[in-house]
């Protein structure tokens, strides 16, 4: 048990680091979501479960505010929506990634 822990603690770190990434290279911030939908199940019901969790809520909720924020430029709000979105992929990647370097599961 103690390698599968390991081994899914590895993933969980690699989808952190591929969403740091994604600030360069926005195509690996798909693959980290890929990659969490994938493995899943190999942490449902351990505290990495909590991880896979925020990782993949930073997805969905960065995508909705991103596409908020392409469709109002026009009004000069939509790039402080980018500008806000993009602080706060930044702190959620930053936390959940302090936390699991800590062996913590992120809040529910």
């Amino acid at each position: 048990m103690d390698q599968e822990l390991e081994s899914a603690k590895t993933v969980t770190t690699i989808v952190y680091g591929l969403q740091a990434v994604s600030l360069l290279l926005g195509i690996t911030y798909v693959i980290a979501v890929i990659i969490n939908y994938a493995k899943r199940d190999d942490v449902r019901g351990i505290w990495l479960e909590s991880h896979f969790r925020w990782q993949i809520r930073t997805f969905w909720f960065s995508l909705i505010w991103a596409a908020v924020g392409f469709a109002t430029p026009i009004i000069g709000l939509g790039y402080l929506i980018l500008l806000a979105n993009t602080l706060w992929i930044i702190y959620r990647i930053v936390k959940g990634w302090l936390r699991l370097i800590d062996r913590k599961a992120m809040y529910l």
